[in-house]
């Protein structure tokens, strides 16, 4: 059964990709509700000279610019929602990130009490994220809403991100290639075989991958319907730490840097599937855009044992698509990833430059407990899901902090195995999101009496 979707009611960055190259996430906390209850309403019932939420209606031409808005659990409390629907909303995001966040690998290194302040600040409320096409695109929308703060909200820190070029991250892999289509949505990415995720799975109110199952909408209907939640992440990658993993593993394995960069991904660094093409980049003839995501592990691609894309590989285990796996559950935990990097591209020819660089993203699904923290918990930090993995982790974003990990490449002979792979991904921050729908954001800017009562 295919539910309806207003997409004109929904956030847009839940359903389409904006390809815009320059985003900006300006955090905020709400110091006087009456005026964050302007804010909203202008952002939704706006002029014409308003920046307006961005949802997920179709254009007609491509916008300047797209903006969509981000609210922490204290920030639901701030604009005055009441204790009984408060209580309507899940566990993980009432807890919010930082308590979740042993859960999800960020520790050590990557725990909270090494997180920017911004991230860990009780008083984080609002999150605005622009999308532009150029820097004048950005700094329009982005000072009306300043502007239209006054007073009443505190910037407590704002994150700039752009595209490198070629739409790769800073360890050289494209970007975004695949995202799930989402049922009802208009195809986000290049077309695939993959099943169509249900719109329950990435919106509320609707029917989920789960089979006679739709997740509890937080009430009243108004506040919960057509939205979903986000963890915003801001991650660390530590360039000089994966150069020195190729070469060192070059070296001791006879492998090519390139081909181990592969093999730890499970993508070439240009994005050619390693299934499509184990042993060039470039295969002749050569794979068309809409090919590089139709692909699967099993059935006529037959790498079940990973010969071609060991199982551990990155892309693998976050969507192994038709692999066997614990729960039989490849289809089932998929999330949408709308990110861009910040700091400058490296240049390998000043190493060790001591400047962070490393991605800005947003990790969306109906549920943080079974898409996000799920695909961080069980397939990105523990191996027991698939067969052969042990207890290994993500040679990518695993947390690898005691540079021990492992990672076996199958192979005619015998497995390779590289070790003592060190943590290349630090988390720099992170924050819990809800993401309502424009009728919640309307309902939201009308319950100004309950946050001043709240207030005073």
């Amino acid at each position: 059964m295919v539910s309806a979707l207003d997409l004109a009611d929904v956030q847009g960055l839940i359903v389409r990709g904006y390809t815009m190259p320059l985003a900006r996430h300006v955090l905020l906390r709400i110091d006087v509700p009456a005026v964050a209850h302007r804010l909203l309403a202008s952002l939704v019932d706006g002029g014409p000279s308003t920046p307006q939420v961005t949802s997920g209606a179709p254009w007609e031409t491509k916008p300047e610019h797209c903006l969509n808005v981000g609210i922490t659990f204290a920030g639901l409390q701030a604009l005055g929602v009441s204790q009984r629907s408060l209580a309507s909303f899940p566990d993980e995001f009432i807890a919010g990130a930082a308590a979740r966040a042993e859960r999800v690998g960020d520790v050590g290194t990557s725990a909270p009490a090494n997180w920017l302040p911004a991230f860990t600040d009780p008083g984080l409320h609002l999150l605005v994220s622009v999308f532009a096409r150029d820097g004048a695109a950005l700094n329009r929308p982005t000072d009306a809403v300043v502007s239209a703060s006054g007073r009443g909200l505190t910037e407590l820190c704002r994150f700039d991100a752009a595209l490198l070029g070629a739409r790769v991250d800073h360890f050289g892999y494209v970007d975004g290639i695949s995202q799930p289509t989402i049922a009802s949505a208009p195809p986000t990415g290049p077309p695939d075989a993959m099943p169509v995720a249900p719109t329950g799975e990435f919106l509320l109110g609707h029917p989920s991958q789960h089979v006679g199952f739709s997740y509890p909408v937080p009430t009243p209907d108004a506040l919960g319907r057509n939205g979903s939640f986000a963890a915003f992440r801001m991650l660390a990658q530590d360039v000089d730490a994966f150069t020195e993993l190729l070469t060192e593993h070059s070296r001791r394995t006879g492998l090519s840097t390139e081909l181990i960069a592969a093999k730890l991904c499970g993508r070439w660094r240009n994005g050619t599937p390693l299934v499509l093409s184990p042993h060039a980049d470039t295969p002749q003839p050569p794979l068309s855009p809409e090919q590089l995501n139709d692909f699967d592990y099993v059935g006529r691609f037959a790498d079940e044992r990973g010969m071609a894309c060991p199982i551990g590989a990155h892309v693998r285990r976050m969507y192994p698509r038709g692999s066997r796996v614990a729960g039989n559950g490849g289809h089932k935990h998929r999330i949408v990833r709308r990110g861009l990097t910040y700091g400058p591209a490296f240049d390998p020819a000043r190493p060790h430059d001591g400047v962070e660089r490393g991605l800005l993203g947003m990790f969306i699904g109906v549920s943080l407990r079974d898409q996000f923290e799920f695909l961080m918990a069980d397939w990105a930090n523990d191996g027991l899901f698939a067969p052969g993995l042990g207890r290994s982790k993500d040679p990518i974003v695993g947390a690898n902090d005691d540079a021990a990990g492992t990672f076996s490449i199958p192979g005619p002979g015998g497995a390779t195995v590289l070790t003592d792979l060190p943590r290349l991904v630090t988390t720099r921050g992170g924050a819990y999101f809800f993401l309502p729908s424009l009728t919640a954001l309307r309902y939201l800017t009308d319950l100004s009496g309950a946050a001043e009562s709240q207030h005073h």
